[in-house]
């Protein structure tokens, strides 16, 4: 007989919880130790017996799915003990190096633009050195973006250091204008991309024709020579140059593959030139890297037409501001203006950054950062968005924020942060890709021997060797996810929808139940104070005064409507001496000696307050669709208002639209059962839970997701932010409060509920277009290379099929723009 579980001594781990077929321990080996991890994960899957494993770095978590009849506990436990071991703890440079950094240098983030990928190989081995990096915490590099985010214990300079040392180049892009400059320099690149094509292709079609000629005159060999050399040694530099950077790290990728067969096929034709042979092979080297840059050109096109919903969000920015200074006007660049200072916006200008209206009316088109279509009305008190066109009026403006602090900005990196992170799908890709090449040059290795066994000539043998190695496409694979979520999350943009991560984008349209919030969700978020039952021996004016003043440090919507009232009315207001908040239920305040609780029902009871006098007071407002507020002065009931939100006109559309996307509705809130089924029935909602706090709440998501639902909320409060965090998918409105867009996966800009069925749409198409990509590249590798190395095909055929196997890739994925 075995130990008990709980007996076993375990050196390297402990036991989190356990239960009969699953176990969860934390490993202080394991924690920020992604490589590690994976390592432990592969050797566990290996094992009879167990089901499924899933590590957490992070936090130096493993959860482990067993079968107690193949691996009873008492077995298993010392063997994760054992295996944790084994694999040991990180080097002593890195460890004596950690406590330094952490002693330093507070951990950072940082957005990079990369220049030099060629291929996704690129982008794995690059990700796979920063990891490395004792002082990264870290880090995902994009290939189809071509960019870097990085956290870490390292300035940006270090970092870029260390990006160059390994072979690239990084650029920084925390500003709107260095994006424009980087811009400008992915123009450059693609013309030189344009050039290096023409002029390749240009020199390599007479030395083709020379050798379709089969020609026996020698000068007319030495024509090859003259013509192709240029093309390898100018045209095709930038492979050999990355091959052999990239074999300095013990590392290859598809510049290697290509650098290997030219470089093969080139050097074996001037040595057979030289020995006076007639099999030559310029015209195939000289055409493989043709096809390669002329595919590497269209490829990079087509990107750039993927990143165009980037850039109209970036150009939005003007270069420029007009400053007004001791009176003066003063055009300055817009990375002069600071916080504080006074811009004049003329009519018909941009508006240069973020900031708040101090004089003038104009109107203001929002619709390319809200989704807005109608212009708004701006004066004095309003904030303005930069990046925004102002109408027919002149506007003075306060600046509020400046360079990465802008709204513009805040969106921009959403996007960055989207596009450069990975779908679950893609680790499936990357595992692949990260032996792709050295299985290729197997591969390549073995058809040469294999030919030269079966009594092939070597030239032959040779030619179906190389043309493996060029056949073989990396990049269909590495692009196949990225290039779809950059186009997605640039199209859920251009819609007022915000993605902050992969993951939420692919479970999008796996979605079965949509919980909604109510208070400025479902509703607009605008309640009006209508109604006031005075239950005390004060005037109607000093009990709305006393609650105005207990609500002035609140956030919550109702409680606004109560100070607007009083404001209304010309009330004097005082600060409270004390004040708390319970998110979802009520305040307490105490003010100029008196003791103030405001809330719901559940809340005032609670705290022993006696409300059923005005119970059917409150019964009748909630039954008129509004909000019953319960009020106790120094513990007794004293007053009640009844507040009105109405739906969001779409409302009753978005959720029958939902509904015929197969969703199950539900309503949470903290509000009356009677207010809540009368709001729930206008708008069409199947099912409402109320007097529901934010810890009930969260039960409730986490009940869905034990019962096998796929769950997305949607909610705008601080009262939301647990649930919102526990969602499969959360959506924020966002007019809502900071810590609920903060917490959620998607912010839907101007609060329209109906974005919520697009962005489910857009996800299942972009999982479709995945899958398609997916499909076709390892369909075109799967048959082309068995294809190869039989040696049915041609060195230049090979490589034109490789390159356009990339671009059909980015073309599919452009589709969703449509």
């Amino acid at each position: 007989m075995g130990q008990p579980a709980s007996l076993v001594t375990l050196k390297n781990c402990t036991v989190a919880h356990a239960i009969r077929r699953r176990v969860r321990i934390v490993a202080p080996a394991l924690h920020k130790d992604t490589e590690r991890a994976y390592i432990l994960e592969i050797l566990l899957r290996k094992r009879d017996g167990i089901k499924q494993v899933r590590a957490v770095a992070d936090i130096g978590s493993l959860v482990v799915h067993f079968d107690p009849k193949k691996l009873p506990k008492p077995v298993l436990l010392p063997l994760l003990d054992a295996l944790i071991g084994n694999l040991g703890t990180r080097s002593a440079g890195a460890s004596a190096a950690a406590p330094f950094f952490d002693a330093c240098q507070p951990e950072q983030e940082f957005n990079l633009s990369i220049d030099g990928m060629t291929c996704s190989s690129c982008s794995l081995l690059l990700e796979m050195l920063l990891r490395r990096d004792p002082r990264v915490s870290s880090a995902s590099v994009n290939f189809a973006t071509e960019t870097a985010a990085v956290r870490g214990k390292l300035g940006k300079e270090d970092l870029i250091g260390a990006i160059a040392g390994m072979g690239y180049r990084a650029h920084a892009m925390d500003t709107l204008t260095q994006r424009k400059l980087l811009i400008e320099k992915e123009h450059q690149r693609l013309a030189t991309a344009k050039r290096r094509a023409l002029w390749a292709n240009v020199l390599s079609f007479p030395a083709v024709a020379i050798a379709m000629l089969m020609p026996h005159a020698r000068w007319l060999h030495w024509l090859e020579l003259g013509l192709t050399l240029p093309v390898v040694a100018w045209t095709g530099r930038p492979f050999f140059e990355k091959a052999w950077a990239l074999a300095k790290h013990r590392s290859a990728n598809m510049d290697t593959l290509v650098a290997l067969g030219v470089g093969a096929a080139y050097g074996y034709s001037v040595v057979a030139l030289l020995a006076r042979k007639r099999e030559l092979y310029f015209e195939a080297a000289a055409g493989i890297i043709s096809f390669v840059l002329l595919g590497r050109y269209l490829e990079e096109n087509a990107r750039g037409k993927a990143h165009e919903a980037i850039r109209r969000l970036i150009d939005l920015q003007p270069q420029t501001a007009t400053l007004l200074r001791d009176g003066q006007e003063v055009v300055v660049n817009i990375d002069d203006v600071a916080v504080g200072d006074i811009l004049l916006i003329r009519p018909g200008e941009k508006i240069p950054t973020d900031g708040r209206v101090v004089d003038g009316l104009s109107t203001v088109d929002e619709s390319m950062v809200t989704g807005e279509s109608l212009p708004v009305v701006r004066e004095p008190g309003h904030k303005v968005i930069g990046g925004c066109v102002n109408g027919n009026g002149a506007l003075r403006i306060q600046v509020s924020a400046v360079g990465a602090d802008t709204v513009l900005a805040g969106i921009i990196h959403l996007v960055d942060h989207a596009q450069a992170s990975k779908l679950p799908i893609q680790k499936l890709v990357d595992k692949v890709s990260s032996v792709f090449v050295p299985s290729v040059m197997a591969i390549s290795g073995f058809t040469l021997t294999g030919w030269l066994m079966a009594g092939l000539q070597p030239t032959h043998a040779f030619a179906n060797a190389i043309t493996v190695l060029l056949i073989a496409c990396p990049c269909a694979l590495g692009l196949a996810t990225p290039a779809a979520i950059m186009v997605s999350t640039g199209q859920s943009a251009k819609r007022g929808i915000f993605i902050r991560n992969g993951e939420s984008l692919e479970m999008a349209s796996k979605l079965t139940v949509l919980v909604f919030d109510k208070t400025g969700t479902i509703t607009e978020g605008k309640p009006k104070l209508t109604d006031l039952i005075n239950a005390s021996t004060q005037s109607d004016a000093e009990i709305l005064a006393l609650a105005a003043s207990a609500e002035l440090n609140s956030e919550h919507f109702l409680g606004k409507a109560i100070v607007e009232k009083a404001r209304e009315q010309g009330l004097t207001l005082q600060e409270s001496s004390a004040f708390s908040s319970t998110a979802g239920r009520g305040i307490y305040a105490r003010i100029d000696g008196k003791e103030l609780l405001v809330g719901n029902r559940s809340w005032l009871e609670q705290r022993g307050v006696l409300i059923g006098h005005l119970h059917e007071s409150a019964e009748a407002v909630a039954r008129q669709g509004k909000t019953p507020v319960y009020m106790a002065l120094n513990g007794k009931a004293c007053a009640l208002f009844g507040i009105a939100d109405i739906p969001r006109p779409n409302a009753g559309g978005a959720i029958e639209r939902l509904h015929k996307l197969g969703l199950k509705t539900l309503m949470l809130t903290g509000d009356t059962a009677i207010t809540a089924d009368y709001i729930a029935r206008q708008v069409g909602i199947d099912a409402v839970i109320a007097h529901a706090g934010p810890e009930r709440k969260l039960e409730v998501i986490r009940e869905l997701q034990v019962q096998g639902g796929k769950v997305g909320m949607i909610g705008d409060g601080i009262n939301d932010a647990p649930a919102l965090a526990a969602a499969d998918v959360s959506f924020a409105i966002g007019t809502g409060t900071d810590i609920a867009i903060e917490t959620a996966d998607m912010t839907l800009v101007q609060g329209d509920i109906a974005k919520v069925a697009e962005a489910m749409e857009l996800s299942a198409d972009t999982l479709r277009i995945i899958k398609q990509n997916l499909f076709w590249a390892f369909a075109y590798n799967t048959v082309a290379i068995p294809v190869a190395a039989m040696g049915k095909l041609n060195p230049m055929i090979a490589s034109a099929a490789m390159a356009l196997s990339s671009v059909s890739v980015v073309l599919n994925s452009l589709r969703l723009q449509k």
